[in-house]
C-alpha cells in the first residue's frame, strides 16, 4: 500500500496559501477538506513519512497494521450525522464494514460479557448476567442518551459560537452541565446501582478514553458508550483509506498534503499569525494557520515564548494534563483470519471489576501486571484484507503504560535505543503474547512476527511529548476550560483535533467541522447542511 501525501520538496511549495495546517490527523484532514470545499487552497504539513496521524497504517515484513483505528460507531447508518460527515470530507469514496452483533467482549478472569449491537440486544445479554438489574440498565441507557442529546450540544455551543452567545448558553445549561459533565463516571454509576460487578462491566470501555471511572467526566463516558451502542465498523481497505480519500478532496482546488515536512514555529507578526517556519528554515505564508498538533505542542513549542505568554499559554496548560501513555504489540501470522477463526469483535481483559484500584496498583511501581489489555483483529474486520494481504492476518494488543517508565531513554534515536530498552520491550511483548494465547488460543505457535511500540514511539511518530494516545486527559477539570476552542486569542490562528472536543476519530472529525465553521462563519452552512445537527445523536 502506498503512503499518503507527497514528500516535501521546497522548490515545489508556493510562497502563500489560503490556509496552512500543521499535522495530518483526523481533525486536520477534515478541516482541510471542508476549507477545500469552500474553494480554499490548503497546505497540510506532516512531520511523519505518511499522512493520517493516528489513522495512518504502516507495513513491515509483509504485514500491514493500523496504528489507531480499531472501530468506529454509527457510520453503518447512511443517514447518521457521522456517516454524512465522512461522506462529505471523502466525497463518498470511503466504504465501511459492519462488525456484526458483538463488537466488544469483556473478560474479568474467566467471566465474559458481550456488548451486543442495539439497545435491546445490549440489555438482554447483560440481563442474563444481572437478572435483577433491568431498571438499572434502562436508566443507564436513558442517561447516556440524555447526555448526548443535551450536554454535548451545550458543550459544543460554547466552543463554536461567539463569546456572548457562549456565555448565555452557559447560564442556561448550568444544571445540565452539573448533571452530566461535572460529575465523574464513577459517581453517576454509583447512583444507578450498588452492584460493583455491573458498574465494572458498564465502564469496561474506559480504555477508549484513557481514564477509569473515578477520574473521568461522565460526559466522555456517555459519548463513547453511546457511539458504539448500535455496533462498530471498520474502514474497507484499512484506516489509511481515510487520509487517502480526503487527500483527493484537498487537491481539487490546488491544495496538497506534504510529508517529511516538520514545522518548528508558527510565525506571528504582532498579534496576528501569518504562516509557519519548517525545521529547515523554509517559511510559508498563509491567511490562516491551523494547528492540529494539540494544545501542548501549539502553545508550548510552536509559538515563541513571548507570544505564548501574551495569551496566557503557559498558565492555561497548567490547568490540564496529558493522558496516559500506552504500548501496542503488533503481531503477524502467515494464516488467513478465517482459517484461524479470528473474531471481528474486540476483547477487553481486566484483572478485577474495580478499574480504579487495579490501575492504581499498576502505577505504584513499574511492573507488567496490566490492569487492562485490549485485543483487536483488524484483518478480520476489513473485507478487503484477504484480497490485499492473502494468507496473512494480524492481531493488535494495547495496554496502558506511563511515559515515565521509559523516560530514561528520552532523547535516544528511534530504533537505536540500546539493548536495555530492547530487552525491556521484549519482556513487555512476551507478557502481551501470553494474553493473546490465553484468550485467542488458536494463535499460539502461529505468530511469525511481532514488534512493540512504546510511549517513545508515540512521541517520535505522533509528536506527543508524553507519549499520550488521547491528548489531554478527559477528567472533569478538562471540560471546565473554556479556552479550549478552535479560535485562539491570536488573530488567524486556529486549533483543531481531539483536544477541541473528545478523543477519537469521530470526535476529531467533528472538531474539523467546528474549526472550519470558526473560519468560514455562515458559509459553513452551505458546505455542511444542517451542520449543528452533526453534534447531536
Amino acid at each position: 500500500m502506498s503512503f499518503v501525501g507527497t514528500k516535501y520538496k521546497q522548490e515545489e511549495v508556493d510562497s502563500h496559501y489560503d490556509a496552512v495546517i500543521i499535522g495530518s490527523g483526523m481533525g486536520s484532514l477534515s478541516t482541510a477538506a471542508l476549507l477545500s470545499k469552500a474553494g480554499k487552497r490548503v497546505l497540510v504539513l506532516e512531520k511523519h513519512y505518511t499522512a493520517g496521524g493516528f489513522t495512518h497504517s504502516y507495513t513491515r515484513k509483509g504485514y500491514e497494521w493500523d496504528v489507531g483505528v480499531h472501530y468506529i460507531g454509527e457510520v453503518h447508518k447512511r443517514l447518521s450525522p457521522l456517516r454524512l460527515l465522512f461522506d462529505l470530507v471523502t466525497d463518498g469514496k470511503l466504504e465501511w464494514s459492519y462488525m456484526g452483533d458483538t463488537y466488544d467482549s469483556v473478560f474479568f478472569g474467566e467471566e465474559r460479557y458481550d456488548f451486543m449491537a442495539g439497545e435491546e440486544q445490549f440489555m438482554a445479554n447483560l440481563l442474563r448476567h444481572f437478572p435483577g438489574e433491568k431498571d438499572t440498565l434502562k436508566n443507564y441507557i436513558k442517561l447516556i442518551k440524555s447526555a448526548n442529546r443535551l450536554a454535548i450540544p451545550f458543550y459544543v455551543s460554547q466552543k463554536i459560537f461567539p463569546d456572548a452567545v457562549g456565555k448565555m448558553a452557559s447560564s442556561l445549561s448550568d444544571s445540565i452541565l452539573a448533571k452530566y459533565v461535572r460529575r465523574t463516571t464513577g459517581e453517576v454509576l454509583a447512583d444507578l446501582t450498588g452492584n460493583k460487578k455491573l458498574r465494572g462491566v458498564l465502564t469496561a470501555q474506559w480504555g477508549n478514553y484513557g481514564l477509569p471511572p473515578a477520574q473521568s467526566s461522565f460526559m466522555i463516558h456517555a459519548a463513547v458508550a453511546h457511539h458504539y451502542l448500535d455496533g462498530g465498523n471498520f474502514p474497507a481497505g484499512g484506516a489509511s483509506q481515510i487520509a487517502r480519500t480526503i487527500e483527493k478532496v484537498i487537491q481539487k482546488p490546488g491544495g496538497k498534503i506534504l510529508v517529511n515536512a516538520p514545522v518548528s514555529q508558527i510565525l506571528v507578526n504582532g498579534s496576528r499569525a501569518m504562516g509557519v517556519r519548517l525545521e529547515n528554515g523554509h517559511e510559508i505564508l498563509a491567511d490562516r494557520v491551523i494547528s492540529g498538533a494539540g494544545y501542548f505542542n501549539t502553545f508550548g513549542k510552536l509559538l515563541s515564548t513571548e507570544t505564548a505568554e501574551k495569551v496566557g499559554g503557559g498558565s492555561k496548560l497548567k490547568t490540564v494534563r496529558p493522558s496516559i501513555g500506552h504500548v501496542c504489540l503488533y503481531t503477524g501470522m502467515k494464516h488467513d483470519a478465517e482459517e484461524l477463526k479470528l473474531p471481528m469483535g474486540n476483547l477487553w481483559v481486566y484483572q478485577d471489576y474495580d478499574h480504579d484500584a487495579s490501575l492504581a496498583r499498576f502505577l505504584e511501581k513499574p511492573n507488567l501486571d496490566f490492569p487492562l489489555v485490549y485485543i483487536s483483529f483488524p484483518s478480520a474486520k476489513d473485507p478487503l484484507w484477504k484480497t490485499n494481504h492473502p494468507g496473512r492476518s494480524t492481531i493488535d494488543v494495547i495496554a496502558p503504560m506511563p511515559y515515565a517508565w521509559f523516560e530514561k531513554w528520552k532523547g535516544t534515536e528511534w530504533n537505536k535505543r540500546g539493548d536495555e530498552y530492547e530487552n525491556y520491550k521484549e519482556s513487555i511483548s512476551k507478557k502481551l503474547l501470553e494474553k493473546i494465547y490465553k484468550y485467542v488460543p488458536q494463535a499460539e505457535g502461529k505468530i511469525s512476527y511481532y514488534e512493540l511500540s512504546t510511549p517513545l514511539s508515540t512521541e517520535h511518530f505522533g509528536n506527543y511529548s508524553r507519549g499520550e494516545l488521547y491528548g489531554i486527559d478527559h477528567n472533569v477539570g478538562r471540560f471546565e476550560q473554556n479556552w479550549m476552542k478552535p479560535q485562539t486569542q491570536i488573530e488567524n490562528l486556529y486549533v483543531t483535533g481531539q483536544d477541541i472536543l473528545f478523543c477519537g476519530v469521530a470526535s476529531a472529525l467533528s472538531s474539523g467541522v467546528m474549526t472550519a465553521a470558526s473560519i468560514l462563519g455562515s458559509e459553513i452552512g452551505s458546505i455542511v447542511p444542517g451542520f449543528a445537527n452533526h453534534f447531536r445523536s
